[in-house]
């Protein structure tokens, strides 16, 4: 299996997003990372509706 083809400040920045060392996310298979990074959407979509709706009232 090759590694990940992303930049290194991809690299950096999901890493510290999934709390994953750099060295096991460049050897993640591709198919492990885009299901964390559907679950972190997933979490952060959760969280915007609230902070939507305060400050649609504007």
């Amino acid at each position: 299996m090759r590694p990940l083809q992303i930049s290194a400040d991809t690299a950096i920045k999901l890493s510290k997003q999934l709390n994953v060392p750099i060295e096991h996310l460049m050897h993640m298979p591709q198919h492990i990372l885009m299901q964390k990074l559907a679950e972190l959407a997933k979490q952060e979509a959760e969280a915007k509706p609230s902070e939507d709706q305060s400050g649609e009232n504007n």
